[in-house]
Formats: C-alpha cells, sequence, structure tokens
C-alpha cells in the first residue's frame, strides 16, 4: 500500500502562486508515475500534470507554461508548483500514485481556491 498526503492548497488571489506537496509513504518502491488530478465543482476530475520516476513529464494543455510538476525520489515527494493561478483553477488537487503493474493510489485532495 502507498499512502498520499497532499498539502499546500488554501486561497489565494488572482494572480498569486501555491506550491503543492505530495509526500508518499508505505510501499513506495513500487512507485512509478506520479501525478496532479483536479476536480472543480461540477466538472470530472481531470489530469493536470504527470511524472516518471525518471523525471519525464507531461501536463494538460491548461498547465503548460503556468505549472511546474517536479519529484524529489530521495524525499519520496511530488511538487506542483501554480503560478499566475486564475480563478478557473479554483478546484480540489488529488495526487496519485501508480505502480507498473495498474495499481493507484488516491491522496485525499486539497482545496484551491483562487479569488478575482
Amino acid at each position: 500500500q502507498v499512502q498520499l498526503v497532499e498539502s499546500g492548497g488554501g486561497l489565494v488571489q488572482a494572480g498569486g502562486s501555491l506550491r503543492l506537496s505530495c509526500p508518499a509513504s508505505g510501499t513506495i518502491f513500487s512507485i512509478s508515475t506520479m501525478g496532479w488530478y483536479r476536480q472543480a465543482p461540477g466538472m470530472q476530475r481531470e489530469l493536470v500534470a504527470r511524472i516518471s520516476r525518471r523525471g519525464i513529464t507531461n501536463y494538460a494543455d491548461s498547465a503548460k507554461g503556468r505549472f511546474t510538476i517536479s519529484r524529489d525520489n530521495a524525499k519520496n515527494t511530488m511538487y506542483l508548483k501554480m503560478n499566475n493561478l486564475k480563478p478557473e483553477h479554483t478546484a480540489v488537487y488529488s495526487c496519485n500514485a501508480a505502480d507498473p503493474w495498474g495499481h493507484e493510489y488516491w491522496g485525499q485532495g486539497t482545496q484551491v481556491t483562487v479569488s478575482s
């Protein structure tokens, strides 16, 4: 089992920045890809960005140039730096970890609210 606990969300004004963190614990040796997803009210959960163990990243088009995903394997922690936030970025942001055998793990989510 893998446990994920997100932190770093909160209320920020438009144009501000936040950095989300997601430390992993448990059977972390099995984790390959980690990712950030978000779910806005009334919307489906969507991918924001993900990163492989080797640091290969891919982003949703809406996140490119604004959000940066990173991973510190020594600390078993993934981050998401979000710059120039807009009200449409308001959502619950969740951390995901997957192993090569298709098992996925989720954190409880952290609320990000961007005021105009």
